[in-house]
């Protein structure tokens, strides 16, 4: 599969590479809020500095091309994150996402906006023939964000997910997935 663009635009959103100076915004833009983190792998960060380190690791994906490849999102026309969007991609054809956004910008499609534009492009090379992602079975916006992109939900993966701010064991989680 070729290398994703380093940047992407929508109608409404930019999506670029990630930086180390970004920690600080992405901190008090959405990484910080426990209920954005809510349903997440990871719990809000009370510090930037771990954040920091985070995002370098971004980085260095990035530079490697490999692993989990992320882009920070902001609105066009500003530099400043609002969430963030990220592929993994899998052997066999397959290509994984996750999504993040700051709880001010739920609810007016951007997620979906940046997950349509990247599923989308996935699909469109040669080598790729699943798109997917999951959600906890409680998160029922994120499981309408994966439908609006063109995900067709496939059912329920049993004890598939950790969320550590609701439990140390794993839940069920909704897959979705747009195939070719």
């Amino acid at each position: 599969m070729p290398r994703p663009p380093a940047t992407f635009a929508t109608s409404r959103l930019v999506g670029r590479m990630p930086r180390a100076d970004d920690a600080p915004a992405v901190f008090n833009s959405y990484a910080c809020d426990p209920e954005v983190t809510r349903y997440l792998s990871w719990r809000a960060y009370d510090r930037v500095e771990p954040l920091a380190a985070f995002l370098r690791e971004c980085v260095a994906h990035w530079e490697k091309g490999d692993g989990h490849l992320a882009w920070l999102l902001c609105l066009k026309g500003t530099d400043t994150p609002i969430g963030s969007i990220g592929m993994t991609m899998e052997g066999g054809g397959k290509v994984m996402f996750g999504y993040v956004l700051a709880r001010k910008f739920w609810r007016h499609g951007f997620a979906a906006e940046a997950l349509t534009h990247l599923v989308d492009w996935s699909l469109a090379q040669p080598t790729v023939y699943r798109a997917w992602a999951f959600c906890d079975v409680e998160n029922t916006a994120s499981v309408r964000v994966m439908e609006k992109a063109g995900m067709v939900r496939e059912g329920i993966l049993r004890r598939w997910h950790v969320c550590p701010t609701l439990a140390a064991e794993p839940r069920d989680c909704v897959c979705c997935a747009k195939v070719k």
